[in-house]
């Protein structure tokens, strides 16, 4: 009786401790859920270019908090250039908009003829764009209800668009801190492996880092190439909204898609208002940007490990479901990180069972004799 009394107590006391490590863990997450993306996002930047500050702290002997500091700062005004002129294009693009619809100065190029010879929408796509640069009233009367839910749906994708600036711009600065603490970082995180692994946790540490910045220097890199080449061909064949182009570019080939599938708009407007030796230079430029990834991931992705394409697909695709556009660079990376840990734990399993297989059969053999 005293034995199971004993035990009951034990058994009471451990299930106090588990609830209340839970309840602290839940609470915790709670309090911290609305900032663990934009963490992470630090943490996966400051990974990727902390090279840069060990560059910089060898070569220039510039101490490494004040490299991740020029660096995180350089980073914050780079995406607050592109922020102030998209805020700053929206609102004259907007108010010049309104004032030439309410003054009735507002006029639509008049399509090419080559447009009725598109397949399928060819007749009626001529027609509408023949009306609207005729008659743009008619086109606000007839289809005001559409163009109502057109604009809406624009003006929320542009807010979302801002909004994943700043989540950047915050992300940028949380990089900064991490990289100036680069050192007990990378300590802590060998702890926790270690913790939960054993031995392995330097291993793991130094095989984390080395996906991480795979993924980020082969995947998002090429697509930061790719929607640059895309800025410059967009650029040069007058097609409006260069920014639009450049990040849809940049979405779609870190979903390891074709770059052209996002162009193929701005081609067929190409082709209808320019003349048709800009049009052809410009599919071959697109071309050119879409298989640019032929040769620029071998290049990158052969500095770690191969990640399967469908991985970084669902990672991509599953993360900006869940998070946006920063959701889109996280899932990414964390989902192939998480297939590569994955992958090196199931090949120990299988040494190690191997290992105990040969110690057995060489014990046997032993007997044996």
């Amino acid at each position: 009786m005293k034995h199971d009394s004993d035990f009951t107590k034990q058994v009471i006391d451990v299930s106090i401790k588990i609830a209340a490590i839970a309840i602290l863990v839940y609470w915790c997450f709670s309090i911290l859920r609305p900032f663990i993306m934009l963490v992470v996002w630090g943490g996966i930047i400051a990974t990727a270019l902390y090279p840069i500050v060990t560059w910089a702290h060898g070569k220039y002997g510039i101490s490494k908090g004040k490299s991740s500091g020029g660096l995180a700062f350089i980073g914050v005004l780079l995406l607050l250039l592109p922020l102030i002129a998209l805020s700053t294009g929206l609102y004259t693009s907007g108010a010049d908009l309104v004032s030439g619809i309410q003054e009735g100065t507002m006029t639509i190029p008049k399509p090419s003829p080559s447009v009725q010879e598109w397949p399928i929408i060819g007749e009626k796509a001529y027609a509408f764009g023949l009306q609207a640069s005729s008659n743009l009233e008619s086109v606000f009367a007839n289809y005001g209800e559409e163009v109502k839910a057109v604009v809406a749906k624009l003006a929320s994708v542009i807010g979302s668009l801002g909004g994943g600036f700043i989540q950047f711009i915050i992300s940028t600065i949380i990089a900064g801190v991490f990289m100036a603490n680069a050192d007990k970082c990378e300590r802590a995180f060998v702890l926790v492996a270690s913790r939960l692994t054993g031995d392995h946790g330097e291993d793991l540490t130094q095989l984390s880092k080395v996906t991480v910045r795979s993924v980020v220097q082969g995947v998002i890199g090429v697509a930061v190439i790719q929607s640059i080449m895309t800025g410059i061909g967009v650029a040069f064949a007058g097609v409006p909204a260069v920014g639009f182009w450049m990040l849809l570019v940049l979405l779609v080939a870190i979903i390891q898609l074709p770059p052209i599938i996002a162009l193929l708009p701005a081609i067929i407007y190409v082709f209808s208002v320019d003349t048709t030796t800009t049009a052809v230079l410009f599919l071959i430029w697109c071309i050119l940007v879409s298989g640019s990834d032929a040769i620029l991931k071998p290049m990158l992705l052969s500095r770690g490990s191969d990640i399967p394409m469908l991985v970084i697909l669902l990672g991509a695709l599953g993360g900006m479901a869940m998070s946006g556009i920063v959701g889109l660079f996280v899932g990414a990376v964390v989902l192939s990180l998480t297939y590569q840990l994955f992958t090196v734990w199931l090949d120990s399993e299988s040494v190690e069972e191997g290992e105990a297989k040969a110690v057995k059969e060489t014990q046997d053999e032993s007997g044996q004799l």
